[in-house]
């Protein structure tokens, strides 16, 4: 598959990039894909919820009334999960939820969400460019000229530009991220994916080894 570069303007230039089929033309793996989203989303998880058991909870252990004959359900104390302001039962307790992954399903999944935007054409190639100064207005104008304006957009570059990235921080839907950085969630989870032109290489060396 072979792709065009634009520049920040919006305009195609002479150039192409000639994408791996490795890595972004293969029949995409659902499983792999379900399984590296679950192992992200899992581990982003804080497992903090907590809920007080009838151990847990104050007040009296005195027996609220006498076991028969008064014609009504037994019940214990006060702290019973059965009455109002008593404990949980079965309640959440502090868990973690994260499990480890394979990394060659990692590898599987990131492949085939990559090939699918690429089948799809959600994917952008764009020279690599740089701010002079950290200004929203200056990448918002870039979205427009890609016509990127008001959709979800990830831009992926090979190495960190703190200019790019305090530009693009202040807007809804705009994302950008480094391609060590990059993972199945954020490449599933956005529009359109643009890539400088430099990350292309760099991620295909990574998704080869």
């Amino acid at each position: 598959m072979e792709l065009a570069v634009y520049d920040i303007n919006g305009n195609k230039t002479e150039k192409t990039v000639k994408l791996k089929d490795e890595i972004f033309g293969i029949k995409p793996n659902e499983h792999a894909i379900y399984l590296d989203v679950k192992h992200i989303l899992a581990n982003r998880r804080q497992g903090t919820h907590k809920t007080k058991g009838r151990s847990e909870v104050k007040g009296s252990t005195r027996k609220l009334r006498r076991q028969k004959g008064t014609g009504f359900a037994r019940v214990g104390n006060i702290k019973s999960p059965i009455l109002r302001g008593g404990g949980i039962t079965f309640g959440p307790k502090p868990r973690d939820y994260s499990f480890k992954l394979n990394k060659k399903v990692k590898r599987l999944a990131r492949k085939s969400a990559l090939s699918q935007k690429a089948k799809n054409n959600n994917m952008i190639i764009i020279e690599d460019f740089s701010l002079e100064a950290p200004k929203t207005k200056n990448y918002i104008e870039i979205l427009k000229k890609l016509n990127l304006e008001g959709k979800k957009s990830l831009l992926v570059l090979s190495e960190s530009n703190k200019n790019i990235v305090l530009s693009a921080r202040n807007i809804p839907n705009s994302e950008v991220t480094l391609v060590s950085q990059l993972n199945t969630y954020e490449i599933l989870n956005t529009q359109q994916v643009v890539f400088a032109e430099s990350a292309i290489k760099e991620i295909e060396n990574k998704l080869m080894k």
